[in-house]
């Protein structure tokens, strides 16, 4: 029993040898199905195998090679085929209908899309124009496009250059509408208002950004401001946390004031008259009871009540 061989690429929607390209979707494959013989270089009497599980796959339609091996010539090709010395399948193509619409043109296409197309042959062949090598039938007739007597059949579409100004035309129109002005427009005129459309959209860019980098710095001093009032930071350093905040942003900034506690004095805290404990400030009876560390506050901001401590601690008035 004959085997399968690996799955080959019998065509593709790419461009072609022939400048040309043919549109998978477009292609009619029943009939070739019916009777799929492999043929060795497109000579009707030299049938070397059929050609199973043909499969359309997006743009490519691929197949698989069985060889018969009923002739020298069939096993000799399946050897090839295996070995990799012969590796090319070729396909016969009927044409059935062209199109030169701009949707089914590509970039470097000479002549017009064959939009619907027959299935009527494959073959196995040693030396094809590219790896899409193909034969293109018109009426059953094999196309010549070498002596040009059939190039009619497949005509040339405009030359590149003018091609290309075509695509450039119906750019410019496209834009030109896209900008508001009429499909009439001059090229000039077009880029002129690019210019224009560019430019305001760079002043809208700068006026947001401004407006952006004032609302951080308003978010940034207003932090500040607060933080003095807190008195977690003394007013002589504003200057710095605003240039830090700028750095860093508000929300970092808000960050570290969180971790801070305002400053606070032993005068605020304490009370050097003495009086009710009910207040929340602490009351000494003696000097000795006055922290170490605040007893140089005490003797300079209150040293009225420092003298009544110093005398209760020692029993005498308190040299100046």
């Amino acid at each position: 029993m004959a085997e399968k061989t690996k799955r080959v690429r019998l065509t593709n929607s790419g461009i072609n040898a022939y400048g040309t390209r043919i549109l998978t979707e477009g292609m009619e494959l029943k009939q070739y199905a019916r009777n799929p013989v492999l043929l060795y270089m497109h000579n009707r009497g030299e049938v070397i195998g059929l050609v199973k599980d043909v499969v359309v796959d997006g743009e490519e339609i691929t197949a698989e090679l069985v060889f018969d091996e009923a002739s020298e010539l069939s096993k000799r090709c399946k050897k090839q085929f295996e070995f990799g010395s012969l590796r090319m399948v070729s396909v016969g193509i009927d044409i059935l209908e062209l199109s030169s619409d701009k949707k089914h043109l590509l970039q470097g296409q000479t002549r017009p899309t064959i939009s619907k197309s027959k299935l009527v042959e494959v073959s196995l062949v040693d030396v094809g124009a590219n790896d899409d090598a193909i034969v293109l039938y018109r009426g059953g007739k094999q196309l010549n496009f070498a002596s040009g007597a059939d190039a009619a059949l497949l005509p040339e579409l405009l030359n590149h250059k003018e091609n290309q100004e075509i695509m450039n035309e119906e750019l410019k129109k496209e834009v030109a509408l896209l900008l508001g002005l009429p499909d009439t427009a001059s090229v000039d005129a077009v880029l002129a208002k690019m210019k224009e459309v560019f430019a305001a959209k760079d002043a809208e860019i700068t006026r947001l950004k401004g407006e952006v980098d004032t609302a951080k710095l308003a978010a940034v001093t207003d932090l500040v401001a607060a933080a003095v009032t807190a008195k977690k930071i003394a007013p002589e350093k504003k200057d710095f946390f605003v240039e830090m905040g700028k750095k860093i942003g508000s929300e970092e900034l808000a960050k570290v004031f969180d971790s801070m506690h305002a400053e606070t004095k032993i005068t605020d805290v304490v009370d050097f008259k003495g009086g009710n404990s009910a207040t929340g400030k602490a009351e000494y009876k003696k000097l000795s009871e006055v922290p170490a560390n605040e007893i140089l506050e005490l003797r300079t901001n209150n040293p009225q009540r420092y003298a009544e401590l110093y005398k209760a601690e020692y029993g005498i008035e308190c040299p100046v």
